[in-house]
């Protein structure tokens, strides 16, 4: 009787799929792990991830660009809502929430009984945020001090994580994609919005967009599964994955 070939092949997989899990579970990488420095471009910080530079953060002086008059014409946030077929009782992290714009929008969306956590890590923004909270019809909206790496929230608290105009400024986007993916109830969703860098007639400065194919492959990387992408938006991408 011949014996049974031993699987390498399986074991071999497996072994991959241990050590990818075991290298991302362990708090001891280092930066070098996933990043790379170069002398930084005038909109960059000169930290390379998978071959983008990330771009600076917009400070809390931009915040009246925030709220500009013609930014509903240009982003269609009425658009943006549709397509992420919020219900009452959800839980949101608007991550990188700025002044409010979206999370106001959000609050009532999700009312009575869901939240909105709205985090960022620029003390001026949380001020504002504070003071928004103060309002009767945004109670829900729940102020968070995030860091350049967690969201600063429990497992499994919310349903759906939202990133608009964000992303592409992340200085830790792996570890802050992990953060999320925890913060995230079993089936939630990841949203990225992202001005569209495939576009030129988008006036946006080049560090401060994405192509569709740039957000999937450092989504996907990150253990995000792709669901689909929507270009009901004027510029922007609207990209929803489901976490694993």
């Amino acid at each position: 009787m011949l014996a049974r070939p031993y699987p390498f092949g399986q074991i071999a997989r497996n072994l991959i799929v241990l050590s990818i899990f075991f290298f991302y579970a362990s708090p001891s990488f280092s930066d070098s792990d996933f990043y790379r420095n170069i002398p930084a471009t005038h909109d960059g910080i000169g930290k390379i991830y998978m071959g983008r530079e990330i771009a600076q953060v917009m400070g809390f002086q931009g915040a009246q660009w925030l709220e500009r008059e013609e930014r509903e014409q240009e982003e269609r946030g009425d658009l943006l809502l549709r397509e992420l077929n919020l219900k009452p009782g959800m839980n949101v992290m608007d991550v990188g929430a700025g002044t409010g714009y979206y999370s106001r929008r959000m609050a009532s969306v999700v009312a009575p009984t869901g939240k909105i956590f709205a985090i960022d890590v620029q003390q001026e923004m949380l001020d504002m945020l504070a003071e928004l909270s103060k309002q009767a019809q945004f109670a829900n909206l729940k102020p968070i001090h995030g860091s350049e790496k967690s969201v600063a929230l429990p497992e499994g608290v919310a349903d759906v994580a939202i990133m608009v105009d964000v992303y592409h400024e992340l200085k830790f986007p792996v570890e802050m994609l992990a953060s999320i993916m925890r913060a995230l109830r079993p089936g939630g969703r990841v949203v990225f919005v992202e001005f569209r860098a495939e576009d030129p007639r988008v006036p946006i400065k080049a560090l401060h967009k994405m192509s569709e194919a740039q957000i999937r492959r450092e989504a996907e990387q990150n253990g995000l599964l792709w669901e689909r992408t929507a270009n009901t938006l004027p510029w922007q991408h609207v990209v929803i994955f489901k976490a694993k």
